[in-house]
């Protein structure tokens, strides 16, 4: 067992994470910044990002148009602050990330080619193919490796963050701070004690709380869990975006996304009879918010009784088609589908949560010296339901306002401000012999949330949901206490949380928003 001392502990690799550990290390060469990430450095929910990056771009854009439309898809419960800010912040972060030297499309006359996807009203998609966040993963790396104050630490699980809870004889109440983190080193199995006087939770999301999921297997909601752990306030759970056109893949997860930007090139959504249903639904047909068509696509199959609708792409002009989505279409005929002639078999699955930690426009938490970006964090900017490429924006956003804040309070950094913490202590526990138990308890929950906490929800429903919980909680915690921890249990156990989270402020929302949709929050007229 080892203490490691840092200025900044970031936790997480993704855009958030290497975006303020990027800044903060330039500004600071004699600081030391540690980065630390479950999986292999480059692996993150930014590196799956097909879409790519809103940001007003041209003339024939606004401020204002972006701006109402990420109220509009929002069902109008984003922070206008919050919007204004991070939309009029957009451009700066492109230009920056361009100076980096990420790659973005460009048209015939070398300009920027600019996407178009649902809910906006202006085409400000910057992308690169339909790979944008594997780009610009690939590009922070690359800004990483030209900083020596950087450490990125790939295998190290973050079990608990190290707060006054921690420190004997204290008694937090109100007024909580954050000192570091207890991390496991998958490598040697040995849990140390990791402290700063600055901590970052960029974790990204908890797809995996679903068994159909767009998400990569690392997205277990370990951040918010650590936090609500914590005791920082966590809040608007409820709004869980499903993406409407994954592939239809029965058992795969996490299942291959079919970017919206491919409706935004003119695909056409289809029932098994060929019916464009979204022209009945609303007006903007298959350009609706996420959360409209998947509603109607869900109502289609519960209707039909089919397993899943179609993508129709085979009008579109499919020389271009394959320049914007080389990946989507030859993972298409990997699977026996040509995009030219044949329709793709599509069904909603869990893609983005809206809600999350809480923290104010520095990105810090209610818990001092913590912050929160990312997908982990509710900023207040998509309210009820995210619009298309705004989450890699508010990431770049955030990361810059958080490394200023902390390059701002460079003066408190210093381990010789962090009072002693003890070890972490796992006397009495010991290997398990098996692990079938933690799996089942996984698959279980993820059945759960599926069947009973998914796109349309109800109060018999979620109560059921949250007696099925409370006994894997019990379950759970009872294997966590003798166990030698390993990341498949403390994952199991932010499940666990997150699942939890997600029903209990589900129950509380008494309207239908935007990606919330409760059978009993419908008003029946006389």
């Amino acid at each position: 067992m080892s203490i490691i001392n840092s200025d900044i502990l970031i936790l997480g690799s993704g855009v958030a994470g290497l975006s303020i550990a990027i800044k903060s290390a330039a500004e600071m060469p004699d600081k030391t910044v540690i980065v630390a990430t479950k999986a292999e450095e480059s692996e993150s929910n930014t590196k799956y990002a097909q879409g790519g990056i809103a940001a007003v771009w041209d003339k024939l854009d606004s401020f204002e148009d972006h701006i109402k439309d990420t109220m509009v898809a929002g069902d109008f419960m984003s922070d206008l602050d919050v919007v204004r800010m991070v939309v009029e912040e957009a451009p700066e972060c492109m230009r920056q990330l361009i100076e980096w030297g990420t790659d973005f499309d460009q048209n015939k006359e070398g300009e920027i080619d600019l996407g178009k996807e649902g809910g906006h009203s202006a085409n400000r998609i910057l992308h690169y193919k339909d790979i944008t966040g594997w780009e610009v993963e690939k590009t922070l790396l690359e800004q990483v490796e030209k900083l020596n104050n950087i450490q990125v630490l790939p295998y190290h699980f973050a079990i608990d963050l190290i707060t006054d809870h921690h420190i004997e004889g204290k008694i937090p109440e109100e007024d909580i701070s954050c000192y570091g983190a207890y991390i496991l080193d998958q490598k040697t199995n040995k849990i140390d004690t990791y402290l700063a006087s600055s901590v970052v939770l960029a974790t990204g999301g908890i797809g995996q709380v679903y068994a159909a999921t767009t998400n990569p297997v690392i997205a277990t909601g370990d951040g918010i869990a650590m936090a609500y752990r914590a005791k920082a306030k966590i809040s608007e759970m409820e709004f869980v975006q499903f993406h409407p056109t994954s592939l239809y893949q029965p058992g795969q997860s996490p299942s291959f996304l079919i970017s919206e930007a491919v409706r935004g090139f003119g695909a056409y959504l289809r029932n098994k009879a060929g019916n464009r249903f979204m022209l009945d639904v609303d007006e903007r047909a298959e350009l609706a918010p996420r959360d409209i068509v998947s509603r109607a696509i869900n109502s289609e199959l519960i209707f039909t009784g089919d397993p899943h609708v179609y993508l129709d792409c085979t009008h579109l002009d499919m020389p271009e088609f394959k320049k914007h989505f080389p990946n989507i279409f030859e993972k298409c005929q990997s699977l026996g589908i040509n995009p030219e002639s044949q329709w793709i078999p599509v069904v909603p699955a869990a893609h983005y949560l809206m809600g999350g930690i809480e923290v104010d426009k520095t990105g810090q938490s209610s818990i001092r010296n913590l912050f929160a970006c990312g997908e982990c964090s509710r900023t207040g900017l998509h309210g009820a339901n995210r619009l298309a490429s705004n989450s890699l924006l508010e990431a770049l956003v955030y990361a810059n306002n958080i490394a200023e804040e902390i390059i701002k309070n460079r003066s408190q950094l210093g381990s010789e401000l962090i009072p002693k913490i003890p070890e972490w202590n796992e006397e009495g526990t010991m290997v398990p012999k098996e692990n079938v138990l933690i799996s089942h308890n996984r698959k279980t929950i993820q059945n759960i949330m599926t069947d009973l906490v998914a796109i349309v929800r109800s109060n018999e429903r979620l109560e059921k949901a949250i007696d099925h919980l409370n006994y894997l909680y019990q379950d759970t915690e009872k294997a966590y206490e003798k166990s030698k921890l390993s990341p498949q249990i403390c994952e199991l156990r932010n499940l666990n949380a997150v699942a939890y989270l997600i029903v209990s402020q589900s129950m509380e929302r008494k309207e239908n928003k935007g990606a919330f949709f409760s059978l009993n929050n419908i008003e029946i007229e006389d």
